[in-house]
Protein backbone atom coordinates (compact mmCIF):
# COMPACT_ATOMS: atom_id res chain seq x y z
CA UNK A 1 0.00 0.00 0.00
CA UNK A 2 1.03 3.66 -0.03
CA UNK A 3 2.57 5.14 3.10
CA UNK A 4 5.00 8.07 3.09
CA UNK A 5 4.97 10.55 0.21
CA UNK A 6 7.19 13.58 -0.40
CA UNK A 7 5.69 16.29 -2.63
CA UNK A 8 7.85 19.14 -3.94
CA UNK A 9 6.16 22.33 -5.15
CA UNK A 10 7.56 25.42 -6.91
CA UNK A 11 6.94 28.84 -5.38
CA UNK A 12 3.99 29.68 -7.65
CA UNK A 13 1.96 26.70 -6.33
CA UNK A 14 1.83 27.58 -2.63
CA UNK A 15 1.43 30.60 -0.38
CA UNK A 16 2.80 31.02 3.14
CA UNK A 17 0.45 33.00 5.35
CA UNK A 18 2.39 32.70 8.62
CA UNK A 19 6.16 32.79 8.08
CA UNK A 20 6.78 32.73 11.83
CA UNK A 21 5.58 29.12 12.04
CA UNK A 22 8.83 28.05 10.39
CA UNK A 23 12.26 27.75 12.03
CA UNK A 24 13.88 30.06 11.19
CA UNK A 25 11.09 32.28 9.91
CA UNK A 26 10.61 31.78 6.18
CA UNK A 27 10.16 35.55 5.71
CA UNK A 28 13.92 35.89 5.20
CA UNK A 29 13.60 33.80 2.05
CA UNK A 30 11.19 36.32 0.53
CA UNK A 31 11.98 39.77 1.92
CA UNK A 32 15.12 41.71 2.90
CA UNK A 33 17.18 41.32 4.90
CA UNK A 34 17.54 38.03 3.03
CA UNK A 35 19.20 35.03 4.60
CA UNK A 36 22.75 34.41 3.47
CA UNK A 37 23.14 31.51 1.04
CA UNK A 38 26.78 31.04 1.87
CA UNK A 39 26.53 27.28 1.38
CA UNK A 40 24.32 27.75 -1.66
CA UNK A 41 21.22 26.61 0.18
CA UNK A 42 18.92 27.80 2.96
CA UNK A 43 15.95 25.99 4.47
CA UNK A 44 13.22 26.69 7.01
CA UNK A 45 11.31 23.82 8.60
CA UNK A 46 8.02 23.22 10.38
CA UNK A 47 7.39 19.81 11.90
CA UNK A 48 4.66 18.47 14.15
CA UNK A 49 5.57 18.77 17.82
CA UNK A 50 5.69 15.74 20.15
CA UNK A 51 2.76 17.22 22.07
CA UNK A 52 0.65 17.48 18.90
CA UNK A 53 1.42 13.90 17.93
CA UNK A 54 0.64 12.53 21.40
CA UNK A 55 -2.69 14.35 21.32
CA UNK A 56 -3.56 12.60 18.04
CA UNK A 57 -2.93 15.63 15.81
CA UNK A 58 -0.90 14.35 12.87
CA UNK A 59 0.67 16.98 10.60
CA UNK A 60 3.05 16.78 7.65
CA UNK A 61 6.70 17.82 7.84
CA UNK A 62 7.33 20.99 5.85
CA UNK A 63 10.57 22.41 4.44
CA UNK A 64 10.78 25.70 2.54
CA UNK A 65 14.11 26.06 0.76
CA UNK A 66 15.87 28.62 -1.40
CA UNK A 67 18.81 27.98 -3.68
CA UNK A 68 20.49 29.81 -6.57
CA UNK A 69 19.45 28.96 -10.11
CA UNK A 70 20.15 30.40 -13.53
CA UNK A 71 18.68 33.86 -13.65
CA UNK A 72 17.89 34.14 -9.93
CA UNK A 73 16.72 31.93 -7.07
CA UNK A 74 14.31 29.02 -6.65
CA UNK A 75 12.03 28.75 -3.63
CA UNK A 76 10.47 25.31 -3.12
CA UNK A 77 8.13 23.68 -0.60
CA UNK A 78 8.67 20.05 0.38
CA UNK A 79 5.70 18.29 2.02
CA UNK A 80 6.46 14.94 3.67
CA UNK A 81 3.63 12.92 5.21
CA UNK A 82 2.31 9.43 5.86
CA UNK A 83 -0.99 8.97 4.05
CA UNK A 84 -2.47 6.41 6.51
CA UNK A 85 -1.41 8.47 9.54
CA UNK A 86 -3.01 11.50 7.95
CA UNK A 87 -6.28 9.66 7.24
CA UNK A 88 -6.50 7.13 10.09
CA UNK A 89 -4.11 8.48 12.71
CA UNK A 90 -1.95 5.34 12.43
CA UNK A 91 -0.25 3.29 9.73
CA UNK A 92 -1.29 -0.15 10.91
CA UNK A 93 -4.44 0.57 8.91
CA UNK A 94 -3.68 0.62 5.19
CA UNK A 95 -5.16 2.99 2.64
CA UNK A 96 -6.94 2.05 -0.58
CA UNK A 97 -8.02 4.07 -3.61
CA UNK A 98 -11.09 5.15 -1.64
CA UNK A 99 -8.92 7.20 0.73
CA UNK A 100 -7.29 9.38 -1.94
CA UNK A 101 -9.81 12.24 -1.83
CA UNK A 102 -10.11 12.15 1.99
CA UNK A 103 -6.29 12.35 2.10
CA UNK A 104 -6.31 15.41 -0.20
CA UNK A 105 -8.96 17.11 1.93
CA UNK A 106 -7.15 16.36 5.20
CA UNK A 107 -3.80 17.46 3.77
CA UNK A 108 -5.26 20.77 2.59
CA UNK A 109 -6.74 21.35 6.06
CA UNK A 110 -3.54 20.46 7.91
CA UNK A 111 -1.43 22.71 5.68
CA UNK A 112 -3.88 25.56 6.26
CA UNK A 113 -3.59 25.00 10.01
CA UNK A 114 0.19 25.27 9.60
CA UNK A 115 -0.10 28.62 7.83
CA UNK A 116 0.41 27.32 4.28
CA UNK A 117 -2.13 27.36 1.45
CA UNK A 118 -1.95 24.76 -1.31
CA UNK A 119 -5.09 24.22 -3.34
CA UNK A 120 -6.48 20.66 -3.56
CA UNK A 121 -6.10 20.63 -7.35
CA UNK A 122 -2.40 21.35 -6.93
CA UNK A 123 -1.99 18.62 -4.32
CA UNK A 124 -3.64 15.99 -6.53
CA UNK A 125 -1.12 16.49 -9.32
CA UNK A 126 1.88 17.56 -7.24
CA UNK A 127 5.27 16.15 -8.32
CA UNK A 128 6.46 13.29 -6.11
CA UNK A 129 10.15 13.31 -5.18
CA UNK A 130 10.03 10.24 -2.90
CA UNK A 131 7.49 7.55 -2.04
CA UNK A 132 7.32 4.56 0.33
CA UNK A 133 5.25 1.53 -0.60
CA UNK A 134 4.56 -0.94 2.20
CA UNK A 135 2.58 -3.96 3.37
CA UNK A 136 1.62 -4.91 6.92
CA UNK A 137 1.59 -8.70 7.14
CA UNK A 138 -0.57 -10.07 9.92
CA UNK A 139 0.83 -13.25 11.50
CA UNK A 140 -1.83 -15.37 13.20
CA UNK A 141 -0.31 -18.85 12.78
CA UNK A 142 2.22 -18.51 15.60
CA UNK A 143 4.90 -17.40 13.16
CA UNK A 144 7.02 -14.60 14.63
CA UNK A 145 8.60 -11.58 12.94
CA UNK A 146 11.87 -12.47 14.69
CA UNK A 147 12.07 -15.87 12.98
CA UNK A 148 11.25 -14.41 9.58
CA UNK A 149 13.70 -11.53 9.98
CA UNK A 150 16.43 -13.99 10.95
CA UNK A 151 15.87 -15.72 7.61
CA UNK A 152 15.79 -12.43 5.71
CA UNK A 153 19.10 -11.43 7.28
CA UNK A 154 20.69 -14.31 5.37
CA UNK A 155 19.83 -12.69 2.05
CA UNK A 156 22.86 -11.41 0.13
CA UNK A 157 21.36 -8.79 -2.16
CA UNK A 158 24.62 -6.99 -2.89
CA UNK A 159 25.37 -9.42 -5.69
CA UNK A 160 22.03 -8.83 -7.43
CA UNK A 161 21.12 -5.19 -6.82
CA UNK A 162 23.04 -1.95 -6.36
CA UNK A 163 22.69 -2.21 -2.60
CA UNK A 164 25.71 -1.22 -0.58
CA UNK A 165 24.77 -1.88 3.05
CA UNK A 166 22.73 -4.33 5.09
CA UNK A 167 21.70 -3.75 8.70
CA UNK A 168 20.31 -6.29 11.15
CA UNK A 169 19.61 -3.93 13.99
CA UNK A 170 17.87 -3.18 17.27
CA UNK A 171 18.13 -6.69 18.73
CA UNK A 172 17.10 -8.08 15.39
CA UNK A 173 13.75 -6.33 15.05
CA UNK A 174 14.58 -4.91 11.61
CA UNK A 175 16.48 -5.90 8.48
CA UNK A 176 17.39 -3.04 6.18
CA UNK A 177 18.98 -3.23 2.72
CA UNK A 178 20.20 0.22 1.68
CA UNK A 179 21.42 1.95 -1.46
CA UNK A 180 21.86 5.63 -2.23
CA UNK A 181 18.49 5.98 -3.92
CA UNK A 182 16.27 3.40 -2.21
CA UNK A 183 15.86 1.06 0.76
CA UNK A 184 14.15 -2.25 1.43
CA UNK A 185 13.14 -2.61 5.07
CA UNK A 186 11.41 -5.44 6.90
CA UNK A 187 10.66 -5.09 10.60
CA UNK A 188 8.57 -6.14 13.56
CA UNK A 189 5.96 -3.40 13.66
CA UNK A 190 4.67 -4.01 17.17
CA UNK A 191 8.18 -4.13 18.58
CA UNK A 192 9.00 -0.91 16.73
CA UNK A 193 6.00 0.73 18.37
CA UNK A 194 7.17 -0.43 21.81
CA UNK A 195 10.65 0.96 21.14
CA UNK A 196 9.14 4.31 20.14
CA UNK A 197 7.53 4.52 23.60
CA UNK A 198 11.05 4.47 25.06
CA UNK A 199 12.72 6.66 22.44
CA UNK A 200 11.63 7.81 18.99
CA UNK A 201 15.26 7.58 17.88
CA UNK A 202 15.28 3.82 18.44
CA UNK A 203 12.31 3.22 16.14
CA UNK A 204 12.24 2.73 12.37
CA UNK A 205 9.10 4.85 12.03
CA UNK A 206 8.95 8.64 12.24
CA UNK A 207 6.22 10.42 14.19
CA UNK A 208 5.12 7.36 16.13
CA UNK A 209 3.67 9.59 18.84
CA UNK A 210 0.33 9.73 17.05
CA UNK A 211 -0.17 5.95 17.43
CA UNK A 212 1.61 5.13 20.70
CA UNK A 213 -1.64 4.29 22.50
CA UNK A 214 -3.34 2.53 19.59
CA UNK A 215 -3.63 -0.87 21.30
CA UNK A 216 -3.77 0.12 24.95
CA UNK A 217 -7.55 0.02 25.35
CA UNK A 218 -8.31 -3.05 23.27
CA UNK A 219 -8.00 -6.79 23.73
CA UNK A 220 -5.87 -8.20 20.94
CA UNK A 221 -6.46 -11.69 19.56
CA UNK A 222 -3.73 -14.22 20.16
CA UNK A 223 -1.50 -14.81 18.33
CA UNK A 224 -1.14 -11.26 16.97
CA UNK A 225 2.10 -10.18 15.28
CA UNK A 226 2.69 -7.76 12.44
CA UNK A 227 5.61 -7.96 10.04
CA UNK A 228 6.03 -4.91 7.81
CA UNK A 229 7.80 -4.73 4.46
CA UNK A 230 8.65 -1.33 2.98
CA UNK A 231 10.30 -0.22 -0.23
CA UNK A 232 11.41 3.39 0.08
CA UNK A 233 12.18 5.07 -3.25
CA UNK A 234 14.02 8.25 -2.26
CA UNK A 235 14.97 9.78 -5.62
CA UNK A 236 12.96 10.62 -8.73
CA UNK A 237 15.57 9.16 -11.08
CA UNK A 238 15.29 5.79 -9.32
CA UNK A 239 11.51 6.00 -9.40
CA UNK A 240 11.60 6.66 -13.14
CA UNK A 241 13.90 3.71 -13.86
CA UNK A 242 11.81 1.41 -11.64
CA UNK A 243 8.58 2.31 -13.44
CA UNK A 244 10.28 1.62 -16.77
CA UNK A 245 11.43 -1.78 -15.53
CA UNK A 246 7.92 -2.62 -14.30
CA UNK A 247 6.43 -1.34 -17.59
CA UNK A 248 4.30 1.11 -15.64
CA UNK A 249 4.55 4.38 -17.62
CA UNK A 250 2.81 6.97 -15.44
CA UNK A 251 3.74 10.56 -14.56
CA UNK A 252 5.48 11.03 -11.21
CA UNK A 253 2.52 12.80 -9.62
CA UNK A 254 0.66 12.07 -6.40
CA UNK A 255 -2.53 11.13 -8.26
CA UNK A 256 -0.76 8.64 -10.54
CA UNK A 257 1.56 7.07 -7.97
CA UNK A 258 -1.28 6.67 -5.46
CA UNK A 259 -2.11 3.31 -6.99
CA UNK A 260 -2.44 0.09 -4.94
CA UNK A 261 -1.70 -2.05 -8.01
CA UNK A 262 1.56 -0.15 -8.51
CA UNK A 263 2.39 -0.56 -4.81
CA UNK A 264 1.80 -4.30 -5.14
CA UNK A 265 3.98 -4.51 -8.26
CA UNK A 266 6.86 -2.66 -6.57
CA UNK A 267 6.75 -4.82 -3.43
CA UNK A 268 6.48 -8.07 -5.39
CA UNK A 269 9.37 -7.02 -7.63
CA UNK A 270 11.72 -6.42 -4.74
CA UNK A 271 10.58 -9.44 -2.78
CA UNK A 272 11.34 -11.59 -5.83
CA UNK A 273 14.88 -10.19 -5.69
CA UNK A 274 15.08 -11.01 -1.98
CA UNK A 275 13.92 -14.56 -2.56
CA UNK A 276 16.33 -15.07 -5.48
CA UNK A 277 19.26 -13.84 -3.36
CA UNK A 278 18.42 -16.04 -0.37
CA UNK A 279 21.16 -18.48 0.56
CA UNK A 280 19.87 -21.98 1.08
CA UNK A 281 20.94 -22.94 4.59
CA UNK A 282 19.75 -26.33 5.83
CA UNK A 283 18.98 -26.32 9.56
CA UNK A 284 21.36 -28.18 11.82
CA UNK A 285 20.27 -31.84 11.74
CA UNK A 286 18.90 -33.49 14.84
CA UNK A 287 21.26 -36.35 14.10
CA UNK A 288 24.59 -35.99 12.33
CA UNK A 289 24.51 -39.74 11.70
CA UNK A 290 21.31 -39.26 9.70
CA UNK A 291 22.94 -36.34 7.90
CA UNK A 292 25.91 -38.54 6.93
CA UNK A 293 23.57 -41.25 5.64
CA UNK A 294 21.54 -38.77 3.55
CA UNK A 295 24.70 -37.16 2.21
CA UNK A 296 26.12 -40.49 1.06
CA UNK A 297 22.83 -41.32 -0.63
CA UNK A 298 22.78 -37.98 -2.46
CA UNK A 299 26.51 -37.99 -3.29
CA UNK A 300 27.72 -41.60 -3.42
CA UNK A 301 30.99 -40.67 -5.14
CA UNK A 302 31.91 -37.78 -2.82
CA UNK A 303 34.86 -37.98 -0.49
CA UNK A 304 34.50 -37.96 3.28
CA UNK A 305 36.31 -34.62 3.32
CA UNK A 306 33.57 -33.10 1.17
CA UNK A 307 30.88 -34.33 3.57
CA UNK A 308 32.80 -32.80 6.49
CA UNK A 309 33.13 -29.51 4.57
CA UNK A 310 29.37 -29.37 4.01
CA UNK A 311 28.66 -30.24 7.66
CA UNK A 312 30.99 -27.48 8.80
CA UNK A 313 29.41 -25.03 6.35
CA UNK A 314 25.95 -25.79 7.79
CA UNK A 315 27.20 -24.97 11.31
CA UNK A 316 28.87 -21.74 10.23
CA UNK A 317 25.96 -20.60 8.06
CA UNK A 318 23.33 -21.18 10.73
CA UNK A 319 25.30 -19.02 13.15
CA UNK A 320 26.80 -16.36 10.84
CA UNK A 321 24.59 -16.22 7.75
CA UNK A 322 26.10 -16.06 4.27
CA UNK A 323 27.86 -12.73 4.64
CA UNK A 324 29.60 -13.80 7.85
CA UNK A 325 30.52 -17.18 6.37
CA UNK A 326 31.94 -15.62 3.21
CA UNK A 327 34.05 -13.35 5.40
CA UNK A 328 35.41 -16.38 7.27
CA UNK A 329 36.13 -18.15 3.97
CA UNK A 330 37.84 -15.17 2.36
CA UNK A 331 41.26 -16.20 1.15
CA UNK A 332 40.43 -19.91 0.75
CA UNK A 333 39.71 -19.72 -2.95
CA UNK A 334 36.93 -18.22 -5.05
CA UNK A 335 35.47 -21.58 -6.07
CA UNK A 336 35.09 -23.03 -2.56
CA UNK A 337 31.78 -21.35 -1.70
CA UNK A 338 29.98 -22.01 -5.05
CA UNK A 339 30.75 -25.74 -4.76
CA UNK A 340 29.47 -25.92 -1.20
CA UNK A 341 26.37 -23.87 -2.05
CA UNK A 342 25.41 -26.27 -4.84
CA UNK A 343 25.56 -29.24 -2.47
CA UNK A 344 23.56 -27.38 0.19
CA UNK A 345 20.78 -26.76 -2.34
CA UNK A 346 20.73 -30.43 -3.29
CA UNK A 347 20.43 -31.43 0.36
CA UNK A 348 17.55 -29.07 1.13
CA UNK A 349 13.92 -29.91 0.18
CA UNK A 350 12.41 -27.20 -2.01
CA UNK A 351 9.67 -26.37 0.54
CA UNK A 352 12.30 -25.60 3.19
CA UNK A 353 14.62 -23.42 1.12
CA UNK A 354 13.12 -20.09 2.19
CA UNK A 355 10.56 -20.63 4.99
CA UNK A 356 9.61 -16.94 5.18
CA UNK A 357 8.88 -16.72 1.46
CA UNK A 358 5.52 -18.46 1.57
CA UNK A 359 4.11 -16.16 4.27
CA UNK A 360 5.27 -12.92 2.66
CA UNK A 361 4.50 -13.98 -0.89
CA UNK A 362 0.93 -14.94 0.04
CA UNK A 363 0.33 -11.53 1.65
CA UNK A 364 1.77 -9.68 -1.36
CA UNK A 365 -0.27 -11.76 -3.81
CA UNK A 366 -3.56 -11.28 -1.93
CA UNK A 367 -2.75 -7.65 -1.01
CA UNK A 368 -5.72 -7.24 1.30
CA UNK A 369 -5.62 -3.97 3.32
CA UNK A 370 -5.09 -4.45 7.03
CA UNK A 371 -7.70 -2.84 9.26
CA UNK A 372 -7.65 -2.32 13.01
CA UNK A 373 -11.17 -1.64 14.34
CA UNK A 374 -11.96 1.25 16.67
CA UNK A 375 -10.26 1.40 20.05
CA UNK A 376 -13.66 1.87 21.66
CA UNK A 377 -14.49 -1.81 21.14
CA UNK A 378 -13.84 -4.34 23.86
CA UNK A 379 -12.05 -6.68 21.47
CA UNK A 380 -10.22 -6.38 18.18
CA UNK A 381 -11.13 -8.39 15.10
CA UNK A 382 -8.16 -7.55 12.91
CA UNK A 383 -8.72 -8.30 9.25
CA UNK A 384 -6.34 -8.55 6.36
Amino acid sequence: MIDTVVLTLPVNQFRIMEHGRFTPSSLGLYQPPYYSLGSGYMKCVQNPTPEELRSGMYKPRLTVSKRPMRGGFAVMLKIEFSVPKLVFGNNFDEVTEAEFEPAIKRLYERLYDMGVVVMPAVLRDAPVSAIHYSKNILLTDYSTPQAILTELAKVNLSQRLDLNQTDFRNEGHAVKFRANSYEIICYDKLKDLRKAKTSEKRAIEKDNGVQLHLFERVTLPKPFEVLRMEVRINKRVKLTSLLEKLKYPVPLTFRCLYDPSLAQAVLRHYFAELAAAYTVIPPKPDSWATFAWNFRQAHPKSRASTMLQVAGAICFLNELGERGFREVMRGHGASCWPRLKKKLIELTPSDRRFPAAQIIQKALDEFIPMRVPSQTKNSVDVTQ
